[in-house]
């Protein structure tokens, strides 16, 4: 038992924790992690902090130097070093001063393997804390490792439902149960309040807590042996986590006689809409999540993403200048999650684009919406590369449980059966393929919680499922791409219709943990935007590849058309490369313009009135797409000549010009006036979620004046 001096320690008990302690790597180089902390500062800047030995600690800035500030960006994930600053700039730090008299090279791939008096070994105060400027450019592809030497894991808490509860998913109430010593144990409730509850249906995944029937739990608890633990809790309710919350007194146990008045701590919680309770025997109502100001996006689990914010009718980022567990909870909360596992910085989950619409947010916790938060509105000094991110608790919905992937070479791919009620039992089964595409297979892969889709199959005769499963038990599925299950997507229900049955026709998957994160530059569009006048008789083959509007069919070879014409260039800042999904022998060869397409549309250009109305149109093929440049230090790996591989590169872009065939908008029967600008991407192309995410209804320049 934990002494009560004790009583106002971090509540740690709640946390079973692994530490690797003085790991080595196979090398001998013992295996630390760094972060960036401090006062007044951004993403990339900060006092050094290390951690080593299950304890972060400081860096000494004796002898130490910017090839060493460039070891500690690239092992953050940064190009470079822009700078060192040394006596404590970004404030003194606390506890261990690990490193003192650092000598790096430059090339070290860790500040592990750098010289130096070795691991807390100095003479130093914390007023010598060093501190490093990195350059805001992100290494192309770099994964960042969570807790690397540290595993944590909740499972010393839990909602014990009653019988009646048991097969509601999820469950939502039930007496709460804390494991101490090997035994669970409930908690008296003399001193518990509701921003406990409020921390505990956060974690949970539950953005609230609410009332229950006490006299029915009463009786219940009246009929159990009780085993209370020794302490009570102190949640001021804005916590993320129990753990950060405080231990309240220490409570005398006296056998069944403790918490004589009270008696076990009951929770219940609300859920968000997406996860209403339901009956474990599907989920058939196809929940949305309501999001009129704030939503996520490029995230590739449920709960995760990039923040954006809805002013004036605009979608917008948040820079991540003093972005915090606070505020992330605030949106996960405002989502119809519980609270926040972690608030990221410096465009983790990918980079947005057009404007920023918050900077320096300051939460107290407690906001109804992100958008009650203090923040600045001048977001002077932000970019993209610093948008805000969270990850957020979501409730166990047993998601996982209804679908399985068969017969891969990997647990990531094969073909997709499905859990289906027939004749009164639960059967395994196969899904139809026709009309199967990445939309469903995006479902698909979220559901089982394997990030994006990198490939939907409608033939799967090379993957060997379960034969007991090849029935076709689910057809005619159509899925929006936003479904939290493939139960949740239109389907035939108990109907099944598959003309061309299952077997090798069966639906498969292929499901990836990154994908490319493609960003249109808007600058570019407005910088080369021009009006062209062109006759008939030089646009035969744009008109040949539905370049133009319809009234060109009737047009005379003599007349003009109006041309809108812009280039576009494309970034790749995602953790893959961008490839087309047909191999280079299914390419379709275009005779007129002497060249293959890869794509046969890859991207759609619209302009459209004030009104929300679609006036005109444009398309283009993607014959070569290649690494037209790319950021420092990343290689081209795609080139179009000699029929080589096309693709994008992380770091890279690709860029159409202005003056390629097709690279504009027939605007000929448009009326002089303003009009919105948009870029996006076909839907029906089998691309990953990131892509759709980044592309699909992006106002690019906010009003385009076209005068005749």
């Amino acid at each position: 038992m934990v002494h009560p001096a004790a009583a106002h320690c971090v509540l740690t008990a709640f946390l079973c924790m692994w530490v690797l302690c003085n790991a080595q790597s196979n090398s001998g180089t013992p295996v630390i992690q760094l972060r960036l902390a401090g006062e007044n500062r951004k993403h990339h800047e900060g006092r050094v902090e290390v951690f080593y030995n299950g304890v972060w600690g400081t860096v000494c800035d004796d002898d130490f130097s910017i090839y060493a500030a460039q070891v500690v960006c690239r092992e953050l994930g940064f190009v470079d070093a822009e700078s060192w600053s040394p006596s404590a700039k970004y404030g003194r730090g606390e506890g261990q001063i690990w490193l003192d008299n650092v000598y790096c090279a430059g090339g070290e791939k860790s500040l592990a393997q750098c010289g130096s008096n070795g691991f807390g070994v100095s003479d130093c105060k914390h007023s010598e804390d060093v501190g490093v400027v990195c350059n805001q450019k992100r290494i192309a592809g770099f994964k960042f490792i969570r807790n690397q030497g540290l595993t944590v894991q909740v499972e010393d808490v839990r909602i014990r439902a009653t019988y009646a509860h048991r097969k509601r998913v999820p469950i939502t109430e039930g007496f709460l149960e804390v494991k101490d010593g090997g035994k669970w144990r409930q908690i008296c409730n003399e001193e518990w309040t509701e921003m406990n509850s409020r921390v505990i249906c956060g974690m949970y995944g539950f953005p609230g807590e609410k009332r229950f029937n006490v006299k029915s739990y009463k009786l219940l608890a009246k009929r159990r042996k009780k085993n209370y633990w020794g302490f009570s809790v102190n949640c001021t309710g804005n916590e993320a986590n129990l753990a950060t919350c405080k231990l309240g007194r220490a409570i005398e146990l006296k056998g069944n006689s403790t918490c004589g008045k009270g008696m076990p701590v009951v929770v219940s919680c609300v859920p968000g809409r997406a996860f209403a309770p339901s009956v474990s025997t599907g989920f058939r109502k196809a929940y949305r999540l309501e999001q009129p100001l704030v939503r996520l996006r490029g995230g590739a689990m449920i709960g995760e993403g990039r923040v954006e914010v809805l002013k004036n009718g605009v979608w917008g980022t948040v820079c991540d200048d003093n972005w915090n567990i606070r505020a992330a909870t605030v949106v996960c909360r405002e989502l119809g999650f519980g609270s926040a596992k972690e608030a990221l910085t410096g465009a983790r989950l990918g980079q947005g684009i057009g404007p920023v619409h918050m900077n320096e947010v300051e939460c107290s916790g407690f906001e109804k919406s992100l958008t009650e938060c203090h923040f600045n509105r001048d977001s002077l000094g932000c970019s993209h590369e610093e948008d805000a991110a969270v990850r957020c608790n979501i409730p166990a919905m047993g998601f996982h449980n209804r679908l399985r992937l068969n017969g891969g070479r990997n647990p990531y791919e094969g073909r997709v059966e499905v859990l289906a009620e027939r004749n009164g039992s639960l059967v395994w089964g196969t899904v139809c393929s026709d009309s199967w595409g990445t939309m469903e297979a995006m479902v698909v892969c979220r559901q089982l919680g394997l990030g994006f889709a990198s490939h939907a199959f409608q033939e799967t005769w090379y993957w060997q499922g379960d034969s007991s499963a090849d029935a076709v038990v689910m057809s005619g599925v159509r899925c929006s791409g936003t479904e939290l299950t493939l139960d949740q997507c239109l389907h035939h229900g108990k109907y099944v219709h598959c003309p061309r049955g299952g077997g090798r026709f069966a639906a498969g998957v292929s499901c990836t943990q990154t994908a490319p994160d493609l960003v249109l530059s808007a600058q570019v569009v407005e910088q080369t935007t021009y009006l062209e006048d062109r006759p008939m008789y030089a646009l035969q083959c744009a008109h040949e590849e539905n370049c133009l509007s319809s009234s060109a069919n009737k047009a005379d070879a003599s007349s003009y058309r109006r041309l809108l014409r812009f280039s576009s260039q494309i970034h790749n800042n995602g953790q893959s490369d961008f490839r087309p999904r047909a191999a280079p022998h299914s390419w379709v060869w275009h005779e007129c313009h002497r060249h293959y397409h890869s794509m046969e549309v890859f991207t759609h250009y619209d302009l459209i009135s004030l009104n929300g109305t679609k006036v005109a149109e444009g398309h283009k093929a993607s014959f070569c797409l290649e690494d037209t440049h790319c950021d420092d230090g990343i290689q081209k790996r795609y080139e179009c000549a000699n029929f080589g591989a096309q693709g994008i590169t992380v770091g890279c872009w690709d860029t159409y010009r202005h003056d390629i065939d097709c690279q504009w908008i027939d605007i000929t029967d448009v009326k002089p006036g303003d009009y919105i600008f948009q870029w996006r991407k076909k839907s029906e192309c089998t691309l990953p979620l990131a892509f759709y995410a980044f592309f699909f209804k992006i106002v690019l320049t906010s009003m385009l004046a076209l005068k005749h």
